[in-house]
């Protein structure tokens, strides 16, 4: 299945469904950041995904992260809350959604770094290392949220 983003474009289809995600900012001991090449975008992009019935949000994001990157993570923080409408996202099978993003941050506690079907590549990248991924600016935008160190999470 492939995924198109849009932002913000006229051109966009009309979202048909609303989802509810989680995503994480995974730090190492270094401080350098996982990313993961998505494999129905190619884009570069923090791991998360969409929350199922019976779970919390962090477990979704936990289990999302561990599916996707091999990795056990613990919940340390909230990035900010991501709901901008402009932004669209269509998938291959017909879904076009319009998505609902909590980004926590989290740290790893075990696991070991795996790819998955939703992967093509795993990487830790320093922050300064990030501006050279490609990425789809909201990625990019909760990245940038997360260096500034905010003292409130972002509301958007």
């Amino acid at each position: 299945m492939t995924r198109t983003e849009f932002y913000d474009d006229p051109a966009a289809p009309e979202p048909n469904s609303l989802v509810v995600a989680a995503s994480a900012v995974v730090t190492d001991e270094a401080g350098r950041i996982l990313m993961q090449r998505r494999a129905d975008s190619g884009l570069w992009a923090l791991p998360g995904g969409g929350m199922e019935m019976g779970e919390s949000l962090v477990g979704a994001v936990v289990r999302e992260v561990r599916e996707e990157t091999g990795l056990d993570v613990e919940v340390t923080g909230l990035v900010g809350t991501y709901t901008d409408p402009r932004h669209v996202i269509a998938y291959s099978d017909g879904e076009v959604r319009r998505q609902f993003n909590i980004c926590f941050t989290a740290r790893v506690v075990g696991g070991a770094l795996a790819l998955s079907d939703e992967s093509t590549e795993l990487r830790f990248v320093p922050p300064e290392g990030i501006r050279s991924l490609d990425m789809h600016h909201t990625q990019r935008m909760r990245v940038r949220h997360y260096l500034e160190r905010r003292p409130q999470p972002y509301l958007g």
